[in-house]
């Protein structure tokens, strides 16, 4: 058993192979998880446990700090990129297969770049091929049989060869009709501005397209809305400025609120509490103006 700050971690199970190791984890939170961590192995994770409330990842050094894009329950964590990772998840049965880098690369055919579509990609893995090879991984080192290292090796090989086929097959040209790079840098550049969110006409001008272009091609790059996007920035925001001393009418006039009131009905809509809910889980003591 293992205790970290707000979590423990039990892993019942941790089986080496030539390429990486498998592991049965559980995993317990004390408090919803806002993590930034770097894993030095390809993690690539099946979690067994729905999670309440939306999960969502975000790669910083390549994003920005302000884009989160959701969590499946398949996923990979590439090594050496730093993540930050939200979720209200509190408690996780997951099956781990991590990979050596130096192990792997070479079957990757253009080195495995990691693209911004690639990344993306990495935090819900659609492939039941993937899904069903991890899964019985899973069930071989929780009851391991006859020759039981041999198969850990080849199903762990045959899982590397499947995720180098699936990563290769995420094309960042594949994806026509959206926003370039530099145009979404610019939309979260605007958002972590210390200024009321913009309208999506200022959005738009910004990017040098029409307000209709603007949400067409931002849904075809990101996969959400923008009006979405904007929320769960605002949302995210307010949560920051929560944890400060200022009262909540003053933080809900600075964020382009007209009244706290409906600050406090959009803020419980999305996160299911109030602000002064919120402040006072997070021990940030009480306000009551």
């Amino acid at each position: 058993m293992e205790q970290f700050a707000g979590k423990t971690r039990r892993i019942d199970a941790d089986v080496p192979c030539g390429i990486g190791h498998v592991q049965l984890i559980r995993s317990f939170w004390s408090e919803p998880i806002d993590v930034v961590g770097i894993a030095h192995e390809h993690r690539l994770e099946l979690a067994l446990l729905p999670q309440p409330g939306a999960a969502r990842g975000c790669f910083p050094d390549c994003w920005g700090p302000h884009r989160f894009e959701r969590f499946g329950d398949l996923f990979l964590l590439p090594a050496d990129q730093a993540v930050h990772a939200k979720s209200a998840c509190r408690r996780q049965h997951s099956i781990v297969c991590s990979f050596f880098p130096e192990a792997v690369r070479s079957w990757f055919e253009d080195g495995l770049e990691w693209t911004d579509a690639r990344l993306q990609a990495s935090l819900d893995i659609a492939s039941p091929v993937i899904r069903a090879l991890l899964f019985r991984l899973g069930e071989e080192v929780r009851n391991p049989g006859f020759a039981s290292a041999a198969m850990v090796e080849l199903m762990a090989g045959q899982l590397a060869i499947e995720l180098a086929r699936y990563w290769t097959g995420v094309k960042e040209g594949k994806v026509t009709g959206g926003l370039r790079p530099s145009k979404l840098r610019l939309i979260d550049e605007r958002l972590a501005a210390p200024s009321a969110p913009p309208s999506l006409r200022e959005l738009a001008a910004l990017c040098g397209c029409s307000v209709r272009h603007l949400t067409r091609a931002f849904r075809i790059s990101r996969g959400r809305s923008i009006g979405s996007y904007i929320c769960e920035w605002r949302i995210n925001h307010a949560k920051r400025l929560l944890s400060s001393g200022d009262s909540i009418k003053s933080i809900a006039f600075s964020m382009g609120f007209t009244s706290p009131s409906n600050f406090s009905s959009t803020f419980r809509r999305v996160t299911g509490e109030t602000p002064r809910q919120y402040r006072q889980q997070a021990g940030h003591g009480i306000d009551t103006h």
